[in-house]
């Protein structure tokens, strides 16, 4: 793949730009490992607390982190609560057209079901999935019964007790959720939605979102993205 090649020189003008603001308050969930999730410590973690980190480091940014619910976090990104969203949101034209993303920083990760039983009918069952997500929105015209969530372990809790047959998301989030359960299991086919994941940002913040542009280009070019991306086992690396 051909990779676009910053100079020092202008990686480092927008790194200047963005170093106008104090602060750059980084907005996550919090509740979706292993991209992000909140350890023993009650601390951000996982594959995007790490990444974060990083692209700030590069940026040579100063930058904090803020927890919010899944279903205001475009909102409230908006209403300048924090000032980007590294979530584990998908790029989609729908999103696209209320905030502004930056180039992914993994590729589309396939979204799975899992169930508790082979025969679950994932297209004219009763499927869960998180509200706001592009599962969600997979489900609701994919002919099956559509049941929302706030959050991601209340999609699996529905499946456990019956309310769905099985939920739909990410698989890297499912994965280590059917390892260690005997009873659920992956079923259907995967499903290939959105155009992989990036951060967002106001779309008057385009500044910073150059900034974080050249950032996880310099990751993709040197190969520490990759290298990240396998550590965490959030989705295929790129070529």
């Amino acid at each position: 793949m051909k990779k676009l090649m910053l100079s020092t020189a202008a990686f480092a003008m927008m790194a200047g730009m963005a170093m106008a603001q104090d602060v750059v308050r980084l907005g996550t969930e919090g509740a979706y490992p292993p991209w992000n999730f909140i350890n023993d410590a009650g601390e951000v973690d996982g594959f995007e607390r790490e990444l974060g980190d990083e692209l700030c480091t590069r940026a040579e940014l100063n930058c904090e982190w803020v927890t919010n619910d899944w279903d205001s976090i475009i909102p409230n990104l908006v209403s300048g609560n924090y000032d980007a969203i590294i979530a584990g949101m998908s790029i989609t034209d729908e999103r696209d057209q209320v905030i502004d993303f930056t180039q992914n920083y993994t590729p589309p990760d396939p979204s799975a079901y899992l169930g508790m039983s082979e025969d679950v009918d994932v297209t004219g069952g009763v499927i869960a999935a998180q509200t706001g997500t592009i599962q969600a929105g997979y489900v609701a015209e994919s002919g099956a019964t559509l049941v929302e969530f706030a959050t991601p372990e209340e999609t699996i809790a529905a499946v456990r007790n019956g309310e769905a047959d099985a939920v739909l998301a990410d698989k890297s989030f499912l994965a280590p959720v059917a390892a260690e359960d005997a009873d659920l299991m992956f079923v259907g086919e995967d499903v290939p939605l959105g155009g992989g994941v990036g951060m967002g940002v106001r779309e008057s913040d385009g500044e910073l979102r150059e900034t974080f542009d050249a950032a996880i280009q310099s990751m993709k070019d040197d190969g520490s993205l990759n290298e990240m991306i396998k550590k965490w086992e959030v989705s295929s690396t790129f070529e």
